[in-house]
């Protein structure tokens, strides 16, 4: 685990702050701020319980930021999510009643729990951070940010996101259960008053905006973006795959890496840094064909035989640390 001093010092604010609510998942809480700062959008998968909403609330508050929460149902409604204009006898006019979709931070819950039209109302707003409603293209907030939770188990009553909803994820992750004396110091955490409750803002929303202008300053060499590339090409090449990584998810790869470069307190990137996201970036990207799942491939293991066969690019001198 990298330690709280090799990152840069207002990611290390926030980090402390989220610890407060959430014990030992700093891999998760650091995807997540990737994530944020790269402006893309994170589907959080796994079990009940193990602190999804905890830490998309706590992300929100220490960056002062708007939260607004969708509990996704099988009778949700795309207006539910965007908003509606309602009819006001006093003024004789429509009024527009804005939907939880226009917060900073959105926790769209269970969003497999819903149907696929509803499902398809967070399409546009994820990719061009605007809404169209009634025929008026509304612009988001900035930041704006989307973390979707699903569930692994209980697949009844549930809608599987389509490969086109996937690929607008810039990041799939899991929390994990903790262990055991991670569980035990949660317990003793939660005698009196819950954690979210001692988490206070560490910045602001400008501050926030401002790092993430920050991050696309980010030097990324060529060598890295032919890396980048090669992956790319290796994964829509195998013969296992059916579904290779799209144009899409490269770009997505190469804007990761650069805000897991700048978390990191770098101003440039390295190979590691592509290496360590691409199995988050690639994975929920590709598909494997039938007989190759039926072998036993996943697509943890295929992202891992491609790291292992394309070249790795050597770093060049002349780059230096801050």
């Amino acid at each position: 685990m990298t330690k709280l001093s090799t990152y840069h010092p207002a990611v290390t604010r926030i980090i402390e702050n989220i610890n407060k609510v959430i014990i030992g998942k700093q891999e998760p809480i650091i995807l997540s701020l990737t994530a944020l700062l790269a402006g893309g959008h994170v589907l959080l998968e796994d079990v009940p319980g193990v602190g999804k909403t905890m830490l998309v609330r706590s992300l929100a508050r220490s960056v002062d930021c708007d939260f607004k929460r969708i509990q996704f149902t099988p009778d949700l409604l795309p207006s539910d999510v965007t908003g509606v204009s309602i009819y006001n006898p006093k003024t004789l006019e429509f009024e527009f009643r804005p939907g939880p979709i226009l917060g900073n931070i959105v926790l769209a819950d269970e969003i497999n729990r819903t149907s696929p039209k509803t499902q398809s109302s967070l399409l546009e707003a994820m990719e061009e951070k605007n809404i169209t409603v009634e025929g008026n293209a509304l612009p988001l907030a900035d930041p704006f940010f989307v973390m979707a939770t699903q569930n692994p188990v209980d697949y009844e009553g549930t809608y599987p996101l389509p490969e086109a909803q996937l690929d607008r994820f810039l990041l799939k992750i899991q929390m994990g259960y903790p262990n055991a004396a991670e569980e035990l110091r949660m317990l003793s955490s939660v005698d009196e008053n819950h954690p979210i409750t001692r988490v206070e803002p560490v910045m602001t929303k400008d501050e926030l905006v401002q790092m993430q202008r920050d991050v696309t300053n980010v030097y990324m060499d060529r060598q890295i973006q032919q890396y980048i590339v090669n992956l790319a090409q290796a994964s829509r090449k195998h013969p296992d795959v059916y579904l290779g990584l799209s144009p899409r998810g490269s770009i997505a790869l190469a804007r990761a890496a650069k805000a897991y470069a700048y978390i990191h307190y770098r101003d440039y990137v390295i190979p590691d840094d592509v290496q360590t996201l691409a199995p988050y970036v690639i994975g929920h990207r590709v598909l494997l064909r039938s007989e190759a799942r039926y072998d036993g491939l996943t697509p943890e293991k295929l992202i891992q035989r491609l790291l292992e066969a394309v070249e790795v690019p050597v770093e060049k001198e002349s780059v230096h640390e801050r």
